[in-house]
């Protein structure tokens, strides 16, 4: 049902989208503090939304169609402000692609098998690509700049947003080959590293 709290708590990552463009799109350092904090709960709110769910038995086809969906909205708005703000060195738009690109790939093969009736479970080393890839733009959206407001303008914020960001493009590599090779199973192709 819609009104579950884990669904709740999913819609919510969905509508704080536009908050965080609008505080991403203005890169001034208060905003792009606020930028981080608001991607930072909006990450949280995906991890309890599922915990939620299991421990109070409410899941659901509408949340499990919603909780990729909202993931996907997240980062894919936040990846396209931070390339369209200039706030990724020219090095940084490669493993952005690569996020992106496995992002698609994934939803593709998940709406296959589907039809198939056939699930993907996420690996743990996919949650720890999330991990991964959450840090590395909730540290890329407070840049510098916002880090200056909390006095930790002595560390290279970007320079370890960007090293995040390259650590998650090489999980997603990894998960998404992984991922590939499994629903080409299911499909019946084989040859590709089995």
């Amino acid at each position: 049902m819609l009104t579950e709290l884990p669904n709740l708590l999913t819609l919510a990552r969905i509508a704080a989208i536009p908050l965080l463009v609008v505080f991403a799109g203005l890169h001034t350092p208060l905003a792009d503090i606020t930028a981080c904090a608001v991607f930072a709960l909006a990450g949280i709110t995906d991890y309890f939304d599922g915990k939620l769910a299991r421990e109070r038995k409410q899941t659901s086809d509408l949340g499990r169609m919603l909780d990729p969906i909202a993931d996907k909205l997240l980062v894919g708005a936040t990846l396209m402000m931070l390339v369209g703000e200039h706030r990724l060195g020219p090095a940084g738009l490669y493993p952005a692609i690569v996020i992106m690109l496995r992002e698609i790939l994934v939803s593709g093969l998940r709406e296959y098998l589907a039809a198939l009736r056939i699930s993907l479970p996420v690996t743990q080393l996919a949650k720890w690509k999330t991990g991964f890839q959450m840090a590395a733009l909730g540290t890329l959206l407070a840049g510098d700049s916002g880090a200056s407001v909390i006095h930790l303008d002595v560390l290279p914020v970007s320079i370890i947003g960007a090293i995040l960001l390259w650590a998650a493009a090489l999980l997603t590599l990894i998960t998404g080959w992984d991922y590939l090779r499994a629903g080409l199973r299911h499909a019946g192709v084989s040859g590709l590293g089995d």
